[in-house]
């Protein structure tokens, strides 16, 4: 849930002047990097791989064996919105097969119920969680 929060804010958090371009080998599920380049529990981003594009956090030895050419960015994400994706995952759990249903309303044996939507609520986790989020958001 954290890569596609950051996403929807299109912020990274990535490092200045921490980027690694050029050809990269992943061997037994891990990847080598240059000695302190990260600290243990950093997130990183790998972008121009076939297997492991995306979010890792270090040490990452779950990525699947490849060769690739690509970049890898050192990511400093702040800890409120590591919980706060947390949070939204924990919301998309419990309500996101309800906020993705197509239907606004229904009604049946008496029951009815409207989805929120706009001012008075949200049908997706973006809407629902939008003045937290557009504290990082990069337009």
């Amino acid at each position: 849930m954290l890569g596609e929060v950051l996403h929807s804010l299109n912020n990274w958090f990535e490092v200045p002047g921490k980027r690694l371009t050029g050809f990269f080998e992943v061997s037994g599920g891990c990847i080598g990097l240059p000695d302190g380049w990260l600290l243990d529990g950093q997130y990183f981003r790998i972008e121009g791989s076939v297997f492991n594009d995306g979010l890792h956090q270090w040490p990452a030895v779950d990525l699947q064996d490849e060769t690739f050419t690509g970049e890898i960015t050192a990511l400093a994400i702040p800890k409120a919105v590591t919980e706060l994706a947390a949070s939204i995952g924990e919301w998309q759990a419990k309500y996101g097969d309800e906020a993705a249903s197509p239907y606004s309303s229904e009604s049946f044996d008496g029951y009815s119920y409207t989805k929120a939507e706009g001012s008075q609520g949200s049908a997706n986790w973006r809407g629902a969680f939008r003045s937290e989020l557009n504290r990082w958001r990069k337009l």
